[in-house]
């Protein structure tokens, strides 16, 4: 989830709650200030009604026009000793004149005349009706929160999206940096602190980055030409005893292995850069590379090096495939895929390659699954042969994430397939 969905989501669940209870308060406190102003109407009508009861004048007309109603019951003086104070209630009153009842708020309060006969008076007018009132609140209360939600929000994502440009540049440096192609400056003038200390400290991480990464690169390739210079007159040197020299069987059997060994680790030397190279993202230059072409003469050069094994293989392809990748390493990627099937298969199985979509599929015969986990791993070989260096997959697994390929292994019916999405 994107930073500005994360925050406009949290910022409305927290106006959502804040507004609830400001709603609750507001409901509750706006009641009592219309209670209150009820209550005090209702003191002032029921001072007027006892006045005119205690004067013998004439009492208030129910048809005066103020919806107030009144009853005087005379009570005992214990009842009027236990109900002295003024109470207040609401209830439903039928109203004459509408014919119907209304919810009123009512007051009853005790009084004597001067013969001392106490009367309760009860006086009730017409109160607003709390359903209505709730309906109106919240209505008002939903069309203010998504004006404020919208207003808020937005200012909000102004602020915030124009406050953290400077970041957002940063990613977008990031996105086109590549190890070893010399990035440019960062270019991310601010005048917010932390994102200038960001910048140079992101800029002193890259140099460094940078410059251990060409220190590296130069040991590597300075030690893989290093020993490739004693491994190759070593390799001469048992080349000429073995041609020059009047040997036993014995010795020049033991010479045959000694440059078998040194062929390997000449081959191990080579591939070990190559893999690095790869890591460090020394191919950069790319092109549209045809992998049908690759595949066939692949297939056909290696049938020819390893006829004496007798697998069947074929291929299913399309006329062309075109991908955007380094012709080295394309290359270098087909011929490892398709030579670890005549190097491990067991003699005279088949085995294809084909395209489907835009997926490479090699697949051969096999008795059991391999090992899913380690099978991409360096110098894994389970239960490969002895000649094998165990770098051949990692060759391949190395290639595919350098371009973001996904490479899948699988064990169907009966035959080792090996899958690789070119996806765009």
């Amino acid at each position: 989830m994107r930073l500005f969905s994360r925050i406009a989501i949290r910022l409305a669940a927290t106006l959502i709650v804040l507004m609830s209870l400001w709603a609750v308060l507001f409901y509750f406190a706006m009641a009592d200030q219309i209670h209150d102003e009820v209550d005090d109407a209702l003191e002032d009508y029921t001072t007027l009604i006892i006045t005119r009861k205690l004067a013998g004048r004439e009492l208030p007309n129910a048809g005066d026009g103020s919806n107030n109603t009144f009853t005087i019951t005379p009570v005992s003086a214990d009842y009027a000793r236990r109900h002295s104070h003024y109470r207040y209630h609401d209830e439903s009153v039928y109203i004459p004149e509408k014919r119907e009842y209304e919810p009123a708020r009512v007051i009853t309060t005790i009084f004597n005349d001067a013969e001392g006969q106490y009367y309760e008076l009860k006086v009730s007018t017409p109160s607003f009706e709390k359903a209505d009132l709730f309906s109106a609140v919240l209505l008002w209360i939903v069309a203010l929160y998504v004006l404020l939600l919208l207003i808020t929000v937005g200012i909000t994502m102004l602020i915030f999206y124009r406050n953290m440009r400077p970041l957002y540049i940063l990613l977008e440096w990031l996105d086109s940096y590549h190890p070893g192609v010399n990035p440019k400056p960062i270019n991310n003038p601010t005048r917010i602190t932390e994102f200038k200390r960001l910048n140079v400290a992101l800029q002193s991480a890259i140099d460094r980055s940078e410059q251990m990464l060409e220190r590296q690169t130069q040991f590597i390739g300075n030690a893989s030409h290093e020993l490739q210079t004693p491994l190759a007159i070593i390799g001469n040197r048992v080349e000429w005893l073995l041609d020059e020299s009047k040997l036993t069987d014995e010795q020049a059997m033991e010479l045959y292995k000694i440059n078998k060994t040194l062929s390997r680790a000449v081959r191990l030397n080579k591939t070990l850069l190559l893999l690095t190279k790869i890591e460090n993202s020394q191919f950069i230059e790319t092109s549209q590379v045809d992998l049908v072409a690759i595949v066939s003469e692949t297939v056909e050069s290696l049938s020819e090096i390893y006829i004496s094994r007798q697998i069947k293989f074929t291929t299913d392809l399309p006329s062309k495939f075109e991908v955007q990748m380094n012709e080295s390493l394309a290359s270098t990627l087909v011929t490892n895929l398709i030579k670890n099937v005549y190097v491990h298969s067991e003699q005279g199985v088949e085995a294809r390659a084909a395209i489907v979509g835009r997926k490479l599929i090699v697949e051969n015969q096999g008795r059991e699954m391999l090992d899913r986990e380690h099978i991409f791993e360096r110098f894994y070989q389970g239960s490969q042969r002895e000649t094998s260096m165990g770098l051949g997959l990692a060759l391949v697994a190395a290639i595919c994430r350098h371009y973001n390929i996904n490479i899948e292994y699988s064990f169907v019916n009966g035959s080792h397939r090996f899958e690789i999405d070119f996806a765009e």
